[in-house]
């Protein structure tokens, strides 16, 4: 029986007190489940670590509008199909000219809407690709090494969010897929990889976010044959703050269609 453990973004920048995205709790959740790996070496069988991943230009960070003013967005500011077609934000640094660049600044926000998605929030600069912000957590880094070494396997990374034009909060595919890029479509080898184990362990962060995005997705995807596999370590995530009652909602999602929930 293969059990597969699925830890989603444990990095420096949500999971350090500190880090550019510092998730309240991450660490301690951290610290939970790099214990529990070190204690259950032999029964665990496949270890996929998601990794956030981008660049300063992002569409969810700062550097990438600016109002009429010239200035570029607070953290946490949302952006509206209605701020971009009232210009009260433009896109900037796309690689795009003026008129495209709003063009898709419209069309991206408006199918977010469309599409139930979250709202275009734009977040601190986090998860810089060579940072050590986008490095493991410690701790869990430790424990990843020690599993590597007893069981002579390697940990799985899977890296998102490296196209600047859209989000990725889902590791299975971005918030509005881009033609041309393969990368934001669906990660059909992830997909398969975990709907063939029999045992699915959910850690991670943030709870409200991108384990929430990455669960239903795979939920989404395998259907009723998944959701009696999977379990979900719920005292190894945390919601950022502000969004508890996203995680919660997340949760109760879960619970109605028989997930399993477990603690460290």
């Amino acid at each position: 029986m293969e059990k597969h453990l699925l830890i989603i973004d444990p990095q420096n920048d949500f999971c350090k007190s500190g880090g550019a995205l510092y998730v309240q709790g991450a660490s301690e959740d951290m610290e939970r489940l790099a214990e529990h790996i070190k204690n259950d070496l032999e029964d665990i069988d496949v270890i996929t670590v998601t990794l956030d991943t981008h660049n300063m230009n992002d569409i969810a960070h700062p550097a990438m509008w600016e109002n009429q003013d010239g200035e570029n967005p607070d953290p946490f500011t949302i952006i509206s199909y209605e701020d971009v077609c009232n210009q009260e934000w433009k896109l900037i640094n796309s690689g795009m000219d003026d008129e495209e660049a709003l063009e898709y600044a419209k069309k991206y926000t408006n199918s977010l809407a469309m599409l139930g998605k979250y709202p275009l929030c734009i977040w601190p600069p986090h998860c810089l690709e060579g940072s050590f912000g986008h490095e493991v957590y410690g701790p869990l880094a430790e424990a990843l090494s020690e599993w590597e070494r007893v069981k002579e396997k390697k940990v799985n990374y899977v890296y998102k969010g490296k196209n600047p034009l859209t989000e990725h909060y889902s590791a299975f595919s971005a918030e509005i897929p881009l033609e041309g890029d393969p990368e934001t479509k669906e990660n059909l080898e992830l997909y398969n990889s975990l709907i063939n184990s029999d045992i699915i362990l959910v850690a991670g962060e943030a709870g409200s976010h991108c384990v929430a995005s990455t669960i239903e997705d795979l939920v989404e995807y395998g259907k009723d044959e998944i959701s009696t596999r999977l379990d979900i370590l719920e005292n190894t995530m945390s919601p950022v703050t502000g969004f508890e009652k996203a995680q919660e909602a997340f949760f109760q999602r879960m619970r109605d269609l028989s997930v399993r929930f477990s603690k460290v």
